[in-house]
């Protein structure tokens, strides 16, 4: 059983990017899926998820308003769409995944990707 994220790279501020969460060997419709990011000397951060079965989501403050999560249940994946991005953005981003409901702590998440760069330049 495994998650991949994929889809960063390097864009400009203001710029758009999408990620994308996928899962091998499992579904994940009943699962809650989480974004985390970890930028240059910082610590990992919570900042975003998608609840299991309901699909409610919760968001950073820092990213509100600019990031949304969806869900694509035929294709088991899970959306980050990254829109008016900034140079703080910058950072590795993970997925993560939980049979629980939605938890802002990375230690309550029990399968990780591997991570996906991002970097905004200014």
């Amino acid at each position: 059983v495994q998650l991949q994220a994929s889809g960063g790279g390097l864009v400009q501020a203001g710029d758009s990017l999408s990620l994308s969460c996928a899962a091998s060997g499992l579904a994940f419709w009943d699962k809650t899926i989480a974004w985390f990011r970890q930028g240059p000397g910082k610590e990992r951060e919570f900042v975003g998820a998608i609840s299991r079965i309901v699909d409610i989501t919760r968001y950073a403050d820092s990213v509100k308003g600019r990031f949304t999560i969806s869900r694509d249940v035929n294709k088991d994946v899970v959306i980050l769409q990254m829109n008016n991005l900034k140079p703080e953005d910058t950072a590795v981003y993970y997925c993560a995944l939980r049979s629980g409901p939605v938890t802002q702590a990375s230690s309550d998440y029990t399968l990780w990707g591997q991570g996906t760069q991002v970097t905004v330049s200014s």
